[in-house]
């Protein structure tokens, strides 16, 4: 066996460029980070062979002094000092190894300018000789020239796929950046031909239309404008509409202070908040920035700086997910995406933190109509709910004739039930058209919520307890959180290192499976340090009962029926979606009318 033994300088620098450098657009996400840590306002990008023959990086940042040009290329950097600083740590690079280990695997060139100084380059060739200084014509700013990458490595060049999937690679890293980074205009060149150009953006106006060419134009029509702040955390972006949904995750972005990253913690909060009104396995599209102080956040977890670590995990969950929940449940029919609302609500208190109030600025949630209905409440009660449509007639009469004439409802006046399924409604805009058992569900179903929040959980002992077999991990969390699982009214007991024992479950779930939701807890609290699943197994419950209680396809309504069913629709949370997260209603202008007829033409 051999001796301990110092690696060359080089040899570590390569196995640092196994860690950091995967592919081309690695090198280019790590060269841009520090363009934009040196305050670039204009970054230009030159691609040849999907990054491997050439990667050509120009900025007009503040450049590199000529003395310290040879330390950058070796494990260097300007943005820590000592420990604190890497526990606060507000740049996008800090690590110093990304040149040194670019250096390691290519031949490379690098020329910078500081103001009003001339410009110098140093190269390197991907060996240990020390690298030569020499003058260059160069403004303000930084060059970088990366040519024939993993030329001394051929093995990783191997792994490498096809020139366009590369290209690919790089092309979304750029869409990446340029989402979080609206003050920067970039160029994207791929074989001396510009691909992509992103002019800087300053107003909202400006930055929505960014989002647009990034994005897509449907997303940013289709999107809900957020701004929601509290307790020094910042939440901001555009998440889209539930009817906006996705067959993949391909278009969700989510930013910490500036950096985009990938988290668990933060695909959870997103997915409980569209939990109720997402159809199937879809998934929503987002583009999110979270702020919040760099002591708060943990980006030093892995080298390529995707993944960090929150300080207050249980806090940053709970704010993402009541901002997007309180967000997306205002959504009424009629209301304009686009239409800016303050809301201002509390955040539930954290322990050992201190809620303070929370302020959604700019919240493009919904605009309410002038026209606010006030129609008598249904019974909540399932069984009377048929009854009460029969009694409907009398309530919408004398409700529309409140109406000035010229004012007409988000979802205006029925005209008529087709097939026993849908309703025809006119309003300002043209046809309405509403699935009729669609519609009654949410309504019931969000009457029946709330009647159960109203109210504390009511626990039904058990005649015979339970015994559940859990790892000795789960069983160990289970006794640890006992308090919580008695405030979703599960009484239990740890009988064994891997047993525990049930006495009592909610009322509402004494038929469903106990054990699978012990484990889905137990799972969710070593996961994500919170649970929804009792919130999650009573909502399934509601909504199969306001689904065999919403009124049925074929039964025929009358036109005070159907109206009243319109104006319950405008004050019930989440009414475009059904408990299933199918759409319950949708709108056909009159100008997409006159297409199908040709008028106007």
């Amino acid at each position: 066996m051999r001796r301990i033994h110092m690696l060359s300088p080089m040899l570590a620098n390569q196995i640092a460029a196994g860690e950091v450098i995967e592919r081309p657009a690695s090198v280019v996400k790590e060269l841009v980070e520090n363009s934009i840590d040196a305050g670039a306002t204009k970054i230009d990008l030159d691609i040849e062979q999907g990054g491997l023959r050439l990667i050509r990086i120009r900025d007009n940042g503040t450049g590199i002094h000529k003395d310290d040009l040879a330390l950058a290329l070796d494990h260097a950097t300007s943005k820590i000092v000592d420990f604190d600083d890497l526990e606060k740590i507000a740049s996008l690079g800090f690590r110093g190894e990304a040149l040194a280990s670019i250096g390691s695997v290519s031949r490379l060139t690098l020329a910078s300018a500081v103001a009003n100084q001339t410009g110098w380059q140093v190269s390197t060739q991907g060996t240990e000789v020390a690298p030569e200084i020499s003058p260059v014509s160069h403004a303000q700013g930084t060059t970088i020239e990366v040519n024939e990458l993993f030329f001394n490595t051929p093995a990783r060049r191997k792994f490498l796929r096809s020139e366009k999937t590369e290209f690919d690679h790089i092309d979304e890293l750029i869409k990446r950046i340029a989402l979080s980074f609206n003050q920067v205009a970039f160029t994207l060149k791929h074989n001396q031909r510009v691909v992509r150009q992103y002019r800087a953006a300053s107003t909202m106006t400006e930055c929505e239309q960014r989002v647009a060419s990034l994005c897509g134009s449907s997303f940013i029509e289709n999107a809900l404008r957020i701004e929601a702040e509290t307790i020094g955390i910042k939440l901001s972006g555009w998440v889209g509409l539930p009817t906006f949904s996705r067959s993949a995750a391909d278009l969700q972005y989510f930013y910490v202070n500036g950096r985009a990253v990938r988290d668990k913690l933060v695909s959870h909060a997103v997915k409980q908040a569209y939990q109720d009104v997402m159809y199937g396995n879809r998934f929503a599209a987002f583009v999110l920035f979270l702020e919040l102080p760099p002591d708060q956040v943990d980006v030093n977890v892995h080298p390529t700086k995707h993944e960090v670590r929150f300080r207050e995990s249980r806090l940053i969950h709970d704010f993402i997910f009541r901002t997007l929940k309180d967000v997306l449940t205002h959504v009424r029919p009629g209301e304009a995406v686009s239409t800016p609302v303050a809301l201002v609500e509390r955040l539930p208190v954290t322990e050992g933190v201190e809620s303070q109030p929370m302020r959604l600025q700019e919240s493009y949630a919904p605009k309410r109509s002038a026209y606010v209905p006030q129609q008598q409440a249904m019974p909540l009660k399932v069984r009377e709910q048929m009854a009460a449509y029969n009694q409907l007639g009398t309530v919408a009469e004398s409700s529309q004739t409140e109406i000035p004439e010229k004012i007409t409802p988000p979802l205006g006046f029925a005209l008529a039930q087709l097939q026993g399924i849908y309703i025809l409604a006119e309003n300002k805009e043209g046809l309405v058209l509403v699935d009729m058992h669609a519609a009654h569900e949410r309504v019931v179903y969000e009457r029946l919520k709330k009647n159960h929040e109203n109210k504390k959980i009511v626990a039904q002992p058990l005649l015979i307890p339970l015994t559940v077999k859990l790892s000795e991990r789960e069983a160990e969390c289970v006794e640890q959180q006992k308090a919580l699982f008695q405030e979703l009214g599960l009484k239990l007991d740890r009988l064994s290192q891997e047993s525990i024992v049930v006495r009592e479950v909610p009322d509402l779930l004494r038929e469903s499976n106990v054990e699978e939701l012990i484990r889905d807890i137990a799972t969710d609290l070593l996961t994500n340090e919170k649970t929804f699943r009792v919130a999650e197994y009573i909502n399934q419950l509601l909504g199969t009962i306001a689904c065999h209680g919403a009124v049925r396809a074929s039964r025929k309504l009358t036109i005070p029926e159907m109206n009243g069913l319109l104006r319950d629709m405008e004050i019930t949370e989440n009414s475009g979606q059904c408990v299933h997260g199918r759409p319950t209603w949708t709108q056909l202008s009159m100008t997409e009318l006159d297409k199908l007829f040709f008028r106007g033409r």
